[in-house]
């Protein structure tokens, strides 16, 4: 059971965390922060960190409500979110910025606010769309299991969070110290892992999905 448990808050972790990915969100922080000091950074990071934990917590207790009440089964979402999860992985293996995770547009209005934290810090370039729905997938995952396999996915959002916050807090000294090159390195590395993930989503929702289509009754 231990056991278990733990490879479920391992394997959440590892999913949410390459998602979210916070290195890639560190020149972008850097850039959108440019005239706050050290401490004002600290604050920035810590309200978009809590906001984005918040925003993924949220989703991933309400999803599969959300779901009933719209009609959509999990097989059809676990595809969607697949594929979504699939066009981010793809842009970060090119290490080239991702329309699925933040358009030019989000970046501009973003510096142009006052307030950063939430938008387009938090929503959408922590808690974007490949993140929501990794969460909600994760969490419906552990359908009819223990209530603690769903709390392995909540804790993992925390720890997600606490990282994120650790990343951006110490932005200018995690550019310096990996580089260029290194930030280029690990988005590439978890670009091929969320590759991995995105095509299981889609197996794991095709094969919920399939069987209804062709027996009906």
């Amino acid at each position: 059971m231990l056991g278990e448990l733990l490879a479920a808050f391992v394997v959440s972790l590892s999913a949410i965390f390459f998602v979210v990915d916070p290195f890639s969100a560190v020149p972008f922080f850097l850039a959108l922060t440019s005239e706050q000091d050290a401490r004002a950074r600290r604050v920035t990071a810590l309200r978009a960190s809590i906001t984005a934990g918040g925003v993924l917590a949220t989703f991933a207790v309400t999803g599969e409500w959300i779901f009933r009440l719209l009609g959509i089964s999990l097989g059809a979402f676990k595809v969607a979110g697949g594929v979504v999860l699939l066009l981010l992985a793809l842009d970060m293996i090119r290490t080239q910025p991702s329309r699925t995770r933040i358009t030019e547009g989000e970046i501009q209005a973003g510096a142009d606010k006052e307030d950063i934290a939430i938008v387009p810090l938090a929503m959408p370039l922590l808690a974007g769309p490949g993140s929501i729905a990794t969460s909600i997938v994760l969490m419906a995952r552990t359908h009819g299991e223990v209530v603690w396999f769903k709390l392995a996915v909540l804790a993992a959002i925390v720890v997600t969070a606490a990282a994120s916050y650790l990343i951006l807090a110490g932005a200018t000294r995690t550019e310096k110290v990996l580089g260029r090159t290194g930030l280029a390195i690990l988005e590439r590395a978890a670009g091929l892992l969320l590759v991995a993930v995105a095509i299981q989503f889609m197996l794991d929702g095709l094969s919920e999905g399939l069987p209804r289509l062709l027996h009906p009754n």
